[in-house]
C-alpha cells in the first residue's frame, strides 16, 4: 500500500470520520444538498382539485412515471404511518426502475426518487388538506431511522422486510423477521404482505400470527385478488401482485448496492484530492473500491444466489405486459425484461436495472468498472465457477441483447 493510501485508511477509520453518517460528510451533505430536479417540480403540473384520493394516487403515479399495476400491498407495522396500517388497511406500494411511492387510505403519499448525487431522495406528501392542493416536504431525519442503516448498506436506500404480524399488523418481533432480497428463501418471504397469485413454493403471506403459538412454518395461501381481504375500492387495483413483490425485493437490493458504492467512491475521491490535490484516487483506493464494489454490483445484476421458486409463480398479466414494455428489444424481439416465471424470474438473468437512472448515473469509475467486469463475466473469461449457472446461450442472449440496446456496453 501506497503512502496516500496508508494516509487516507487512517483518515477513514479514524473516531470523527466513523461518528458521522457518510452521507452526511463532505462532499455529498445529503441534508444540506438540494437534489437536482425536485419532487415538487414533478408534482407541477399536476392538478388535484376536485378528485378522491384514489384518483390522486394516481396521478401523482402518472407524474412519477410509475405504473399502478406495480402495486403491493404490505398490512404489518413496519412504516412512518404505523397508526393508519392494519389488516384491513394496508399500506400500498408501488415503484419503477426509478421511483418509488407508498399510500394509506387517509394517510400521507411517501415518495422516493433518484438523484444523481444524493442517491435516494425521500419526500411526504400530504393531500389530506382540503384547503390547499399539496403540502410537499422532504425527509432527511425520521424516514432515515430505518432507510439509513446497514440493512440499507449505510446509505438512505430501500428496504424489503418480512416479519411475522399479529391480528392488527404489529410485528411480532420476538419471532424474527428478515431483511429479503433475491437470495431470500420463499419460506421466510412475504410475512406482513398481501401476496396475489400463485407460488409453487410455500412462503409467509396473507397470514397473521399468534406468538404463543412459536414460529411458524411456511404455507401456501393463494389469493386471486384482495376483496375478501379489504376494501379494494380504496385503491387503485385490487391485487398485491406476487411477481411485484419479488422485482422489488431484487430491485432495492441493486440499488442500494449502487448507491453505497457511488457514496463511498464520491466520498474517497474527495478525501484523496484532499490530501493531494495533484493525486489521481483513481490509482490507489478510491479505483480499488470502485473494483470491488464492480464486482458487488454485477453479482446482483447477473442474480447470483437467485433463490429457487420451485416450479415458479404466476402473476398479473397486466403488471408483466406494463413492465415489460417500459425497456427496450432487440431487432430480433429479445428484451432483459421477459420473464421466465418457472425455475426463475427472468428468461435472460441480467437485471433490466441496467436501463435505471440509478445505473446510467454511476460515478464515469465504477460504471466503467461494471460493464468490465460483465462483458468479462458474459464472455467466459472470468469468474466461470462463480456464474456456472450462466449457461453459454443465456450469455450469449444477454450479450447480444447489451450490444443492441445499451450503447455503454458496446462501447
Amino acid at each position: 500500500m501506497g503512502c496516500m493510501a496508508k494516509l487516507l485508511a487512517l483518515v477513514l477509520l479514524s473516531p470523527a470520520a466513523s461518528a458521522a453518517d457518510i452521507w452526511e460528510l463532505p462532499p455529498i451533505r445529503y441534508s444540506e444538498t438540494a437534489p437536482s430536479a425536485s419532487f415538487e417540480a414533478l408534482l407541477a403540473g399536476v392538478d388535484f382539485a376536485g378528485v378522491g384520493q384514489v384518483e390522486k394516487v394516481k396521478r401523482v403515479l402518472r407524474a412519477l412515471s410509475i405504473p399502478e399495476e406495480s402495486q403491493i400491498l404490505v398490512f404489518s407495522k413496519t412504516s412512518k404511518q404505523n397508526d393508519l396500517i392494519s389488516p384491513w388497511t394496508p399500506r400500498a406500494l408501488y415503484f419503477s426502475e426509478n421511483a418509488y411511492a407508498g399510500y394509506v387510505p387517509g394517510g400521507m403519499i411517501e415518495v422516493a426518487v433518484h438523484d444523481p448525487v444524493l442517491g435516494v431522495v425521500f419526500y411526504l406528501l400530504d393531500l389530506g388538506n382540503p384547503e390547499r392542493q399539496r403540502v410537499v416536504r422532504r425527509e432527511t431525519a425520521d424516514c432515515l431511522s430505518c432507510h439509513g442503516t446497514a440493512r440499507t448498506e449505510e446509505v438512505p436506500g430501500l428496504l424489503v422486510r418480512s416479519v411475522f404480524p399479529d391480528a392488527d399488523g404489529r410485528p411480532l418481533l420476538s419471532l424474527g423477521s428478515s431483511v429479503v432480497d433475491a437470495s431470500t428463501p420463499l419460506a421466510s418471504r412475504w410475512g406482513g404482505y398481501y401476496v396475489t397469485g400463485r407460488s409453487s413454493l410455500p412462503h409467509l403471506g396473507n397470514r397473521v400470527f399468534r406468538e404463543d403459538e412459536g414460529l411458524p412454518g411456511a404455507a401456501v395461501i393463494t389469493l386471486t385478488d384482495v376483496s375478501g381481504k379489504i376494501n379494494a375500492s380504496r385503491y387503485p387495483r385490487p391485487t398485491s401482485d406476487v411477481v411485484a413483490l419479488m422485482l422489488l425485493e431484487h430491485q432495492c437490493d441493486l440499488q442500494n448496492r449502487m448507491t453505497a458504492a457511488a457514496m463511498r467512491y464520491r466520498r474517497v475521491y474527495w478525501l484523496g484530492k484532499l490530501l493531494a490535490k495533484d493525486s489521481d484516487p483513481d490509482k490507489e483506493t478510491a479505483g480499488r473500491l470502485a473494483d470491488e464494489d464492480a464486482k458487488k454490483i454485477v453479482d446482483r445484476m447477473l442474480f447470483r444466489n437467485e433463490a429457487a421458486i420451485g416450479d415458479g409463480v404466476e402473476g398479473d398479466e397486466a403488471f408483466q405486459n406494463t413492465f415489460t414494455h417500459r425497456f427496450p428489444k432487440t431487432a430480433g424481439g429479445d428484451s432483459l425484461a421477459d420473464f421466465h416465471l418457472g425455475s426463475r424470474l427472468f428468461k435472460n438473468r441480467c437485471s433490466y436495472m441496467i436501463y435505471s437512472k440509478a445505473f446510467a448515473q454511476l460515478p464515469e469509475r465504477i460504471k466503467s468498472a461494471t460493464l468490465k467486469r460483465l462483458r468479462a463475466v458474459l464472455d467466459g473469461a472470468e469468474a466461470q465457477d462463480e456464474f456456472d449457472y450462466l449457461k453459454e446461450p443465456e450469455r450469449k442472449r444477454i450479450t447480444a441483447i447489451l450490444k443492441e440496446t445499451l450503447p455503454a456496453f458496446a462501447n
